[in-house]
């Protein structure tokens, strides 16, 4: 099954580094960054495994949940995160989830059936608190995750939930707006009603607002 913004994420029984966890109903209330790897003991996943834990608690201030996957065994994961631990200083403290057999990669849809090679599952899903998928970013195994534009992401889907706003492109630091947001281009504002409330308004499909 390949998986599509909206959808709701499947129901999983996964086995990870911290116990069996139950996807998504574990993490019912919180949002959850779900991201995969082809293996484990390569050096772009190290970085990337690193670059997460170091934005650990940035996540937790934003309700969000860290999930690791790999197409390697519980054994090969604990063996792994040691490595960096004696090696790179870090502690790795979120799950991974043991994908040996490809089961998961296989469910939502980031390899092929009979494809021998695991380079496909790079993705990040991230899936808000009520178990809907808000947003899927795949990469190549050349190029390694940008973390801050994963935190960027949840950050301005909660803003967007919280407020009918839509965050612009490279919110915060906009070339037009800057860190403003902007207004459903559906909504409709009397020129009046857009003085009262601060709203710069261009055109009826463009205006927008401090947060």
């Amino acid at each position: 099954m390949k998986l599509l913004i909206g959808d709701s994420f499947p129901t999983l029984n996964v086995k990870t580094t911290q116990g069996n966890i139950r996807l998504p109903q574990a993490y019912k209330g919180k949002w959850l960054v779900f991201f995969s790897r082809p293996g484990d003991f390569t050096p772009v996943c190290t970085t990337e495994f690193v670059g997460f834990q170091k934005r650990l608690e940035k996540f937790e201030t934003l309700n969000t949940k860290l999930l690791g996957l790999s197409v390697d065994s519980l054994s090969d994961h604990h063996s792994w995160v040691t490595w960096i631990k004696d090696n790179l200083r870090v502690e790795i403290q979120f799950p991974i989830i043991d994908d040996k057999n490809r089961k998961v990669s296989l469910e939502l849809g980031m390899i092929r059936e009979a494809q021998a090679d695991t380079s496909t599952a790079r993705t990040v899903i991230i899936v808000d608190k009520n178990g809907v998928v808000r947003t899927i970013l795949e990469y190549p195994k050349e190029l390694g995750r940008n973390m801050d534009e994963i935190v960027r992401i949840v950050e301005g889907l909660q803003i967007s939930d919280a407020n009918g706003v839509f965050p612009p492109a490279n919110w915060p630091h906009n070339e037009i707006i800057g860190d403003k947001v902007l207004l459903p281009p559906k909504l409709e504002i009397s020129d009046e009603q857009a003085k009262q409330e601060g709203i710069t308004k261009l055109v009826s499909w463009f205006k927008y607002k401090n947060l």
